[in-house]
């Protein structure tokens, strides 16, 4: 067994070190994200890392190209909001404007489409294999949450508010896709991750108003 495959028994279910440690890693990144913590992206990085080896050693490639999607928004958020915290300054976060609003609706609509195209042609997603008319839904809910969590992690590196509707948007159907597939253990993450980006929309949300109250020139969106 390499070390890519190494676990260990619960509940007798197989449980891989590198899915384990890679999906407290992606916890940890909302709670970090919260607190506007440069380590979010540090944190978020290892965790794509670690997740991107699971899935490879599980045969799962659609899963795999979307972790090492976000290891390259990792390495783009961590440099925008270093950018933005230069000099000691607090991260500022803002709502989007209407131009970025429009553009990344447009991109999730547009991207789940091509997205889903060529999940379903390259067997690149595990609904490919579900006969029709199923399998057809189940890629183009496989594209929507590699597309949405794509848009989701860009927002968050420009410290979008949206960025929290973006990804319960995501979790809408992520949760009850992975608990009607029969992967309660993935299901029961995505529920954890939608409370946790719930809590983490308000708190943002009442910082900005905060600023634009105290500062509104800081408050602005550029």
């Amino acid at each position: 067994m390499s070390w890519a495959d190494a676990g260990f028994e619960m509940f007798g279910a197989f449980v891989r070190w590198t899915d384990l440690i890679g999906n407290l890693a992606a916890l940890s990144t909302v709670l970090l994200a919260m607190r506007k913590s440069l380590w979010t992206w540090p944190v978020q990085f290892t965790g794509a890392v670690l997740l991107f080896i699971a899935s490879l050693s599980v045969h799962i490639t659609g899963n795999a190209l979307k972790q090492a999607l976000f290891g390259v928004l990792a390495i783009y958020g961590w440099w925008a909001w270093r950018r933005g915290t230069q000099g000691g300054a607090r991260l500022a976060v803002r709502p989007a404007t209407f131009r970025e609003r429009t553009g990344y609706i447009a991109a999730m609509l547009l991207g789940t489409a091509l997205v889903g195209v060529l999940f379903y042609a390259a067997d690149l997603s595990w609904g490919a294999k579900v006969p029709l008319p199923k399998g057809a839904f189940l890629v183009a809910a496989d594209a929507y949450i590699f597309v949405g969590s794509a848009v989701a992690t860009w927002a968050q590196g420009r410290a979008l508010v949206d960025f929290w509707i973006i990804w319960v948007a995501v979790d809408l159907v992520g949760v009850p896709l992975a608990f009607s597939s029969g992967l309660v253990v993935s299901g029961a993450v995505y529920g954890v991750f939608f409370l946790l980006v719930v809590i983490g929309f308000v708190k943002w949300l009442k910082e900005y108003r905060t600023t634009r109250e105290t500062s509104p020139q800081l408050a602005v969106a550029s």
